[in-house]
């Protein structure tokens, strides 16, 4: 199977990059996948840092149940079991059928460009 890998982008534009990934899903070969946020509040609502922990903790060691999870970023079970299920909601972790979680991307790229108004 090949190596999944996401690229976060930020365009308020949601329709247009909406239109771009259906573009690369025509192509023959995988294109990764991309998730969009429309705005920078957005993104670091979403994804705070304590969150970005948890997907580094997570990225590239197969299944982990919540609570070994929890013990290597050394926080509350239920705090990061409520982070993994917005994580989950968003699609940067997955649930197993044994209940565990799971990083499925070798690699993450965060496409971000700011510029004056």
């Amino acid at each position: 199977m090949t190596e999944r890998y996401l690229t976060i982008t930020l365009q308020p534009d949601w329709k247009g990059a909406l239109r771009a990934m259906a573009q690369a899903a025509k192509a023959d070969t995988y294109q990764g996948e991309v998730l969009n946020f429309e705005s920078p509040g957005h993104f670091f609502g979403q994804l705070s840092e304590k969150r970005w922990e948890i997907m580094r903790a997570a990225q590239g060691k197969g299944e982990l149940s919540v609570r070994e999870l929890a013990r290597t970023v050394g926080r509350d079970v239920k705090r990061v079991h409520e982070d993994v299920v917005a994580l989950a909601e968003l699609g940067l972790l997955e649930r197993t059928e044994g209940g565990g979680v799971v990083c499925p991307y070798a690699s993450m790229h965060i496409d971000m460009y700011l510029k004056a108004a």
